[in-house]
């Protein structure tokens, strides 16, 4: 078929001015945050239903047609890049939340349901969706599960996985699957709910997602603490862990600090400076737990893990602390940078910087890095700003070099390459850095179960 045949046959089953072929459209929805590959689909199609997406699935099945899923395109491993005349299917007008059942604390949500808009309708009924980061305001559900996504609430919540009661899934051939429908407890066999959570597409679309959501934490605390040598950071985790439920360990480096408060109205959160700062955050639901936070922060500053700090005494306060940590990716977007999300053991995070900073220093002083991350549940994300003297091409070839001197001490450490912004493409030819040559064939066969023609997101996680 040629490509003008395509888009006519599309426009046949979905209304016709929900195929978009114009350059603008095209560019937009054919990427996502990462900047490495060109846009270059087909065509960008927008199903209104569940039928309209079979539909598509079957014809795209039939003809031998890529298929790649567009959501919010928040992700930064290439997993919603078109570059290959791919037809991207963008779920943007699926996107109600209906059927919530106040019993069962679940909500019924469509691809396309913003993550904002799932928390907004939560509160609005007295509950919480913890999942929390800082694109919300953009990202879908969808995509969310599509990629496992995590965030700052990670410590206490735990990943999207956790609160995925049931989904309904379009596979590679069209079928439409109802999977766990809800249920609590369902011990029949494979859940096959869990191999489409994180599966970037790669084995047939997300259409409905049936979310868990839980009640809204009371009296939200935050601690921002000044740590001298970053391996206090984790005498500080087990100091307040041994003594207060956490909802949020978070870190940063002055270097990432100093760049938001530079370029954004955000205040430091106290007047002296130290390499790297701990954001806590906890449920200060009586004086004694406020008493217990004094008491450890004290502690802390006797063993001289902690050099300042200071405790949230009202929500606008709570909010500012957090900018701190929030703006950083907005803040540094400006310098191109490299971006890296990977994960160890909590207890080897220390090290695992160390040599990370140590391999990167050594081949590319001029090279600065930001830190920051999630480090209660050991992810870090590496960022290393493009100087403005170099190229962006030069910097992303340099930046490969990078990426196998990191993964190699990824590997070392028994870490992931991805701990919560999928492998995409970005990832894809180093995933044996942390799955097995047998896993990594065993994924492909899956993958010929539910995709047996391979049109579902091809070119991605797996070759």
């Amino acid at each position: 078929m040629t490509p003008e045949q395509i888009v006519e046959q599309l426009q046949t089953l979905v209304e016709s001015d929900k195929v978009k072929t114009d350059p603008e459209s095209l560019a937009f929805y054919g990427t996502d945050w990462t900047k490495v590959y060109e846009p270059k689909p087909l065509a960008i199609v927008f199903p209104k239903s569940i039928e309209q997406v079979q539909a598509i699935v079957r014809f795209a099945n039939e003809n031998q047609l890529a298929l790649v899923p567009s959501g919010g395109r928040t992700g930064l491993s290439a997993g919603a890049v078109a570059a290959n005349g791919e037809i991207v299917v963008a779920f943007d007008y699926m996107n109600k939340v209906e059927n919530f059942n106040p019993i069962d604390r679940t909500v019924v949500c469509g691809p396309g349901v913003i993550t904002e808009q799932l928390q907004q309708y939560a509160e609005e009924q007295g509950l919480f969706y913890p999942v929390d980061f800082a694109s919300s305001g953009s990202s879908q559900i969808a995509g969310n599960i599509a990629t496992n996504a995590g965030g700052i609430k990670v410590i206490r919540y735990g990943m999207t996985r956790n609160w995925v009661a049931g989904l309904k899934v379009v596979t590679g051939t069209g079928e439409l699957m109802d999977l766990n429908k809800g249920l609590v407890k369902n011990n029949t066999g494979y859940d096959f709910r869990h191999l489409f959570i994180g599966s970037e597409g790669t084995l047939g679309f997300i259409v409905e997602a049936t979310m868990q959501l839980t009640r809204p934490p009371k009296d939200l605390t935050v601690l921002v603490l000044g740590v001298p040598e970053f391996s206090a950071i984790m005498d500080v985790l087990k100091a307040f862990q041994e003594k207060i439920d956490l909802t949020a360990f978070e870190f940063f480096s002055e270097k990432a600090l100093t760049k938001v408060v530079e370029h954004s109205d955000v205040q430091r959160p106290f007047e002296s400076r130290t390499d790297y700062y701990a954001l806590i955050e906890f449920e200060c639901i009586n004086e004694q737990v406020a008493d217990q936070a004094m008491e450890v922060f004290e502690y802390c500053m006797e063993q001289g893990w902690v050099e300042d700090g200071v405790m949230s005494q009202s929500l606008a306060q709570l909010e500012s602390l957090w900018r701190c940590r929030e703006d950083i990716s907005e803040t540094i977007a400006k310098w191109t940078p490299y971006k890296n999300d990977i994960a160890v053991s909590v207890s080897h995070v220390p090290a695992f910087l160390t040599e990370v900073e140590a391999v990167v220093n050594q081949h590319y002083p001029d090279f600065e890095i930001i830190w920051f991350g999630h480090i209660g549940d050991g992810n870090v994300h590496l960022n290393i700003l493009k100087p403005d003297n170099l190229a962006k091409e030069a910097f992303f070839e340099k930046c490969s070099e990078v990426s196998n001197w990191v993964f190699e001490i990824v590997q070392k450490y028994q870490g992931s390459v991805s701990a919560e912004h999928g492998v995409g493409m970005t990832k894809r030819d180093y995933l044996t850095y942390t799955r097995s040559e047998e896993e990594i064939n065993l994924m492909k066969g899956i993958k010929k179960v539910f995709d047996p023609n391979g049109i579902m997101n091809p070119g991605k996680v797996i070759n």
